[in-house]
């Protein structure tokens, strides 16, 4: 499972700040220091949240989680209204694997735009790693309402049902994934772990085969390939020696 990174939310908090004056404090342009330099610009004026803002995006695009949750932080400090902040952040924590953490923020996103399909998806995905699938089956649920052809959807929520057993819906899901983008190995391994769970062992056998040719590297999809084909002569054996005393 794959937290959804935000994409042009510089652009879209620039949109807010606009119509404030870019450098009033009569300090350099900040496009002429380095990436150091702005963070000590962003800390010699507090009220800048913008600058947080980047320097915290900064930090997440190179993995410094704790740095981004730190100036992501103190954009919500400065303005708690501003959504793009708890999303990245949500977005930080969740690599950090604090997802009670996430939840709160990426709650918080869908508190101020109760459309936002991408804070509903993450939010599934934390709810999943905790174990809570019948609430991130809601959130996938939200995400395929909003929009029918969301394939990452449709297999997370086919995870969360394979998750609690329900075998039959969670194949329906991976198969609607498989039919809006057929080029995904993970959704080809996931139905075939279905079927395997349903002792579908050949079509299971299909889904894993699939899924190696997407993929040739997965290991995963040709050691359980293996299982399902040792299932699949063990159940054949099975059935001749029950067969044979009645031939």
């Amino acid at each position: 499972m794959q937290i959804s990174k935000t994409a042009a939310i510089v652009l879209a908090l620039g949109v807010i700040f606009c119509s404030s004056k870019a450098n009033a404090t009569g300090l350099p342009s900040t496009n002429q220091l380095k990436p150091e330099s702005k963070l000590q610009l962003a800390q010699a004026n507090p009220q800048d949240a913008l600058e947080y803002f980047k320097n915290g995006n900064k930090r997440l695009e190179k993995g410094d989680y704790q740095g981004a949750i730190a100036d992501l932080t103190k954009v919500i400090q400065i303005n708690p209204q501003l959504a793009p902040a708890y999303y990245n952040r949500g977005v930080a924590r969740a690599q950090l694997q604090d997802n009670q953490g996430a939840i709160a923020d990426f709650t918080k996103v869908i508190q101020f735009n109760p459309n936002d399909t991408e804070a509903y998806y993450n939010r599934g995905v934390a709810l999943h790693q905790l174990q809570d699938n019948q609430g991130a089956i809601a959130d996938f649920t939200k995400v395929i309402q909003f929009n029918p052809n969301d394939f990452k959807a449709y297999n997370e929520r086919g995870n969360a049902r394979l998750k609690l057993r329900d075998y039959q819906t969670a194949i329906a899901d991976f198969s609607k994934a498989i039919q809006i983008n057929p080029k995904i190995d993970i959704t080809y391994y996931n139905r075939g772990i279905a079927r395997s769970r349903l002792e579908d062992y050949q079509t299971a056998i299909a889904d894993f085969t699939k899924a190696i040719q997407l993929n040739p590297q997965s290991d995963i999809a040709y050691y359980n390939r293996g299982v399902a084909r040792r299932k699949l002569k063990a159940h054949r054996k099975v059935g001749f020696v029950v067969l044979a005393p009645g031939l």
